[in-house]
């Protein structure tokens, strides 16, 4: 069906924004693609709503049944427990989404409720009216409303405190994280104080540590660079840090603290428990 074909990059950019992950979002649209053939579609005049819709409608199913079944342990969501499921996903591909989409957008898409997220994707990315919304998630016109503008409370946060300088937090976070990809051992030694203190948590590295010095931080971070492929900058309990989300799903989170133009103290944390209690937004 070229019909089909012309709306397919489309319809797997909604289904990868609504479930986070490239074979669910193949899935979706291959199941849109069969309800298509079964419909009598010879009266559609606008296809690529029509099948926005069908999509939709799949995908929300599929976040229900999600949602219905126990959380999975932050453990099992590593690139090791998803080799069976990815090897035949184009890993360029699946990079190109996320970069389209951004990792931590992923990651706060997936702390929504399916109505949320369906509501906030489907009007916030895709334009979508509420009228139109408002069926799929069989609520009425306002509600549709309000579901997308919790939502995007959630994924831009609250005003952070005033006395927060983000800028400057951002412009240091980002120097770090660039330095760390390229295993710069002298970029990274100048984002941090001569006294920095970076802190891991057991959950992340097998067992709690403190290292102190910019020196000994430095190499650690540069250890770092294979993960940080995964990395992006994110608001973190109000002050920039970094969320690290392989395939879209959480594993650590970088919290930063920041004095005049250096950073002073760095927290890696990867307890689950601790992962879902954080407030995340996205940086503007």
């Amino acid at each position: 069906m070229d019909e089909f074909e012309e709306h397919r990059a489309h319809l797997q950019a909604v289904a990868y924004r609504m479930l986070g992950s490239l074979p669910e979002a193949e899935d979706a649209v291959q199941e849109a693609w069969l309800r298509m053939r079964r419909a009598d579609v010879a009266d559609i005049r606008n296809m690529r709503g029509w099948l926005t819709t069908v999509v939709a409608h799949i995908c929300l199913d599929m976040l229900r049944a999600r949602s219905s079944r126990p959380e999975q342990p932050l453990d099992e969501t590593t690139p090791a427990a998803h080799t069976a499921t990815t090897e035949s996903v184009d890993p360029e591909q699946q990079a190109l989404l996320a970069d389209s989409v951004g990792l931590a957008l992923l990651v706060i898409l997936q702390r929504l409720s399916p109505a949320e997220r369906l509501a906030f994707v489907l009007h916030d990315m895709f334009d979508l009216p509420f009228a139109e919304i408002a069926p799929i998630v069989g609520r009425s016109e306002n509600t549709a409303a309000q579901l997308a503008a919790r939502a995007r409370r959630r994924v831009h946060g609250q005003t952070p405190d005033p006395a927060t300088d983000l800028v400057r937090q951002r412009r240091l976070v980002a120097a770090f994280l660039a330095a760390a990809r390229g295993g710069d051992f002298d970029s990274l030694l100048a984002a941090l104080d001569i006294d920095v203190v970076l802190r891991v948590d057991a959950a992340a590295a097998g067992n709690a540590m403190t290292i102190r010095g910019a020196r000994a931080v430095a190499a650690n971070a540069r250890a770092f660079s294979a993960n940080a492929r995964f990395a992006e900058p994110a608001l973190v309990d109000g002050a920039v840090g970094i969320v690290v989300a392989p395939e879209g799903r959480l594993a650590l989170v970088l919290r930063f603290g920041v004095i005049g133009d250096k950073i002073t103290e760095i927290d890696i944390e990867a307890d689950p428990n601790r992962l879902r209690g954080l407030e995340l937004a996205v940086l503007d």
